[in-house]
This record gives C-alpha cells, sequence and structure tokens, in this order.
C-alpha cells in the first residue's frame, strides 16, 4: 500500500480497514485479519496495526475477542461513516476545494465527472 506522507500510517491503516467494512469485503460481526496478516499485507510492522486495532477499538469499529482475533462491531456502520467522514472533512475536503477554486472548476462539472465514476466503478 502507498502511504500519504501527511497522515499518520496507523489512521491510513484504520481507513483502510473501514474501507473493507464499507465494501462489504469484511462483514460486520465478522472476524478480520490478525495484526501479523494485515501487517504482512499492509507491509509494515505489528506494532503500525496493533496501533490501528487499539484506535479503532476505541472508535467501537472493531473488537478483540480475547485468544480468537479480532472482529467488527456488528453495530459499526454508523460509527465508521462518522469517522470516515470526519477525516474527508478535515484532511480532504480542504485541498479538493483549493483546487477547484484555483483551476476554476465549477460544481456542475464536478457533479457530471462523481456521476459518471459512480456508474464506472460501483454499479453493476
Amino acid at each position: 500500500m502507498e502511504f500519504r506522507e501527511n497522515q499518520a500510517i496507523y489512521i491510513q491503516i484504520a481507513e483502510y480497514v473501514c474501507e473493507q467494512i464499507l465494501l462489504k469485503k469484511w462483514e460486520l460481526g465478522e472476524k478480520i485479519l490478525s495484526i501479523r496478516e494485515l501487517a504482512v499485507l499492509m507491509q509494515v510492522t505489528p506494532n503500525t496495526v496493533q496501533r490501528a486495532y487499539d484506535f479503532l477499538q476505541q472508535k467501537q469499529i472493531i473488537s478483540n475477542k480475547r485468544g480468537i482475533g479480532y472482529f467488527t462491531d456488528a453495530d459499526a456502520l454508523e460509527r465508521i461513516l462518522a469517522f470516515r467522514k470526519e477525516q474527508f472533512i478535515a484532511n480532504e475536503l480542504p485541498v479538493f476545494f483549493r483546487n477547484m477554486y484555483l483551476l476554476d472548476v465549477d460544481f456542475k462539472e464536478v457533479n457530471s465527472l462523481y456521476q459518471q465514476f459512480i456508474n464506472d466503478n460501483f454499479k453493476k
């Protein structure tokens, strides 16, 4: 995974976990990858993944069943959406708006491109 320089890696891993849940690749209430498995997949140390999992537990998005592993919380969807929306508004939207202003891009053009993106990537 390519990590962004302007954000802590453990937060980016937490966002990845949330994205897997939002995309329904990891179901609510189901077991998720172990710390070691995700560390190998993300090419980071297990300590970094542990920090991400601790963060997600604090947000009540995942939980640890001692001796069994980590599971997504059955009712975590609203918390995931709130967390991801908060991250998006704080980190990505200001950059997007700045570029729109500098490049003189209007919302009609963005909306058209957004609709095309949704059709191309999420509607089957």
